[in-house]
This record gives C-alpha cells, sequence and structure tokens, in this order.
C-alpha cells in the first residue's frame, strides 16, 4: 500500500536514495526529501514489504506539470511490481492535484531505467533540460 512519508522517514528513504545510486554530491538529498514532505505542492510517497521501506516517489506539482524525483526501489525487492505501484500512486497523486501531465528526468546513460518507463508507457520528450545552481 502507498503511504505518504513524513519527516520521520528522512533517514531511511535517504538511505535507499542512496542505495540506488540517485544521490549526487552536490545535491542535499535529505533537504530535498523534508522540503518535499513539508512543501504544499509536494510530497514523498512510500511502499513497505515486511516492515521495512522498500520504495519510494516523491512528488510535485508546480501549477503546469507534474513531477516524479527519486523513484527508486530497494535492490532486494525489485522485480515484485513496486516500482509500477509507485509511478501509478504518483500518477493519482498528481491528479488529484490537477497536474495535466507528468515528467522526470532520467540520467540518459541509464538504459535499464528508461526500458522500464517505456515499459509503462512513457515516451521520451526529446527536450533539452539546463539548469544552474542558486545556492
Amino acid at each position: 500500500m502507498i503511504e505518504t512519508l513524513t519527516t520521520n522517514d528522512a533517514r531511511v528513504a535517504t538511505l535507499l536514495w542512496e542505495e540506488c545510486d540517485l544521490t549526487r554530491p552536490w545535491n542535499d538529498s535529505r533537504a530535498d526529501f523534508l522540503k518535499a514532505v513539508t512543501g504544499p505542492c509536494s510530497a514523498v510517497l512510500g511502499i513497505r514489504e515486511d516492515g521495512h521501506l522498500a520504495g519510494t516517489a516523491m512528488v510535485g506539482y508546480d501549477g503546469h506539470r507534474g513531477w516524479v524525483y527519486y523513484l527508486a526501489v530497494k535492490p532486494a525487492f525489485r522485480g515484485r511490481g513496486l516500482g509500477r505501484q509507485l509511478m501509478a500512486g504518483a500518477e493519482t497523486w498528481l491528479r488529484q492535484k490537477g497536474a495535466p501531465k507528468v515528467q522526470f528526468m532520467v540520467r540518459s546513460e541509464n538504459a535499464e531505467v528508461v526500458e522500464f518507463y517505456t515499459h509503462l508507457g512513457y515516451v521520451p520528450a526529446y527536450v533539452q533540460v539546463l539548469g544552474r545552481r542558486l545556492d
């Protein structure tokens, strides 16, 4: 069952993200988590197996697009459909917020993840993402 995580889940969620190689040294994943779970337009969804956090999906709605970040399933729990359940939960959360579409970013070298999303019916958007740090 999908649940909305709280600040109490910060440590276990960020450890999961590290285990799944989703973190980068220049991003503070704990701060990302805390901003999402306390923000008015975002949340971190989780799924537990055997009492352990097995997967997460951070969701946010910017008023135009829904976004998904940090979709992660603990390696020991992969192959059970948890990633599919988390994306369905993310889509439901975004629909309830009024988001007409959902987007996310995948590192271009991560072919396995691209294949996962393609299997779920997502298609490439063929846009270039530009960015700059503000902190």
